[in-house]
Formats: structure tokens, C-alpha cells, sequence
């Protein structure tokens, strides 16, 4: 299994009738780190730098929401129909136990996924996200809005407002893992 996630072929597996598609790279074996990613992303929006670090000692697995990038069916309109989702997908490829890292809208899932079905999930990790209710949750609508707003007005992508500080180190971060998600080759799927 390949340790980089630019040269690992996107597969995809059938879930109960609808084409997830997914990548996994890695050490096989043992639990492997289920990655959820936050709104608007698709697979290819995870940091290479991070999956590969993740992947130099776990098996690791990215995948698409349904209705999302390569994915089927239509998208799910509540975290909790993500959540059984993302169970779902992981009980087709075969695991009953996994890891999961919950990027922002992902960690809101993992949580889920964690309360629904703990005998699942072995570690969670959760990364720019917040609970059920946690201060400032119902504000998250605004927030997108403001700044896909700011991006449009400065000419720059959104991340750039939602995930880094507006410092000059945080741009200059923001500027960076922008450019590896450009650079990032695109791979084939296969069936």
C-alpha cells in the first residue's frame, strides 16, 4: 500500500447501492485513521503533508461523503445521516474498528459516530470543531457566509478566512497548503 497519498489510485466501493469513492494508503494492518473532512471539501482537499505524515505509521482512509466529489446519491441534508453514512462505508470495507480525525463539519460526524456507535470507534480525533450546541455552533452558517464573502471581495479562496489566522504567518501558511493542493497531482479511479 502506498504511503503517498498523490500517487494512491482513488477506489471506490458500493454502499448499499450508491459508488462511494475513497483512498487508502499506508501501513496495512491494525486500526486504520478514518479522515472526515469539513464542508465543502472532497478527498482531494486534505493537506498531502498531513495524510502522509498519518500514513508513514497508520493505515489511513479518505473518502467522499455521498453526494459529494466522486461519490453518489444525493447529499445528506443532517450530520447524523453523515454519520451513519461514514458506518456504513466503513462496515463495506470490511473494519469494526477504526480511528477517526474530524476535520471542522467531520468532527461534528466523528462525535456522532462516537455516541451512536462506540463499539466502532477506538480514538477520535477532533481538529477545528466544537460539540452539539458548543458555543458559537449556531453561528457557523454566518461565519461560511462572511467569508465566502471576504473571498470574493479580496480575490482569495475562502480557506483563507475560515481555517487560518489572519496573521501574516497565517496567510503565508494558508498561501502554502493552497499551493500543495494545487500542485497535488490528480489520480485515476478505479472501479
Amino acid at each position: 500500500m502506498s504511503t503517498s497519498f498523490e500517487n494512491t489510485t482513488t477506489k471506490s466501493v458500493d454502499v448499499n447501492g450508491t459508488k462511494f469513492v475513497f483512498r487508502e494508503m499506508g501501513k496495512p494492518g491494525g486500526v486504520p485513521v478514518v479522515l472526515l473532512h469539513h464542508l465543502t471539501a472532497v478527498l482531494e482537499d486534505w493537506d498531502p503533508r498531513v495524510v502522509d505524515g498519518l500514513a508513514a505509521k497508520h493505515h489511513v482512509i479518505v473518502f467522499d461523503n455521498r453526494g459529494v466529489g466522486g461519490s453518489g446519491g444525493s447529499t445528506p441534508k443532517t450530520v447524523e445521516e453523515m454519520a451513519r453514512d461514514a458506518v456504513t462505508f466503513i462496515g463495506a470495507l470490511g473494519f469494526s474498528k477504526v480511528d477517526l480525525l474530524g476535520f471542522s463539519l467531520g468532527g461534528f460526524v466523528a462525535q456522532v459516530i462516537a455516541q451512536q456507535q462506540p463499539g466502532l470507534v477506538r480514538k477520535i480525533i477532533l481538529a477545528g470543531t466544537g460539540p452539539a450546541g458548543g458555543e458559537g455552533i449556531a453561528n457557523v452558517g454566518a461565519v461560511l457566509q462572511d467569508a465566502f464573502g471576504k473571498a470574493g471581495t479580496s480575490n482569495r479562496h475562502p480557506k483563507h478566512f475560515l481555517f487560518f489566522t489572519q496573521t501574516s504567518n497565517g496567510q503565508a501558511a494558508a498561501d502554502d497548503f493552497l499551493q500543495r493542493l494545487k500542485n497535488a497531482p490528480r489520480t485515476l479511479t478505479r472501479p
